[in-house]
């Protein structure tokens, strides 16, 4: 059995995507869960990619963009954004938004945020 390691994203160190939008990540085996900070007046990003992605709104209130969809949620809002659709964030209101996306299996282009937990897996 492996030694247990508590991390609070909270004291992770930040990587800043773009003007308002700032994220740490946390990883098992086969999954990595990605912590973003969307900040009011961020820069939009509509995008695609080949992962399904599930996303947990622990903070403030969003809009999403998904396909042709647009719907509205707070705290305790979970959506399922499927692989290859078109899709982004927005705040509303003043408040930062604390958005919990989760990816399995886990992303090679997210490697970067869990380098934290090296030591975990070697």
């Amino acid at each position: 059995m492996t030694q247990a390691h508590l991390y609070n994203w909270n004291s992770l160190p930040r990587e800043t995507v773009r003007k308002g939008v700032e994220r740490v990540g946390f990883r098992g085996d086969d999954t990595i869960c990605v912590m973003n900070w969307l900040t009011p007046g961020m820069d939009t990003n509509p995008h695609q990619h080949d992962f399904e992605q599930l996303v947990v709104i622990v903070q403030g209130r969003v809009r999403f963009h998904v396909g042709d969809d647009v719907v509205e949620g707070g705290p305790g809002s979970m959506i399922r954004i499927p692989p290859h659709v078109m899709h982004y964030a927005e705040p509303v209101g003043d408040e930062v938004v604390l958005n919990l996306d989760i990816f399995s299996p886990l992303r090679a282009d997210y490697q970067h945020l869990v380098a934290h937990q090296a030591h975990e897996f070697p």
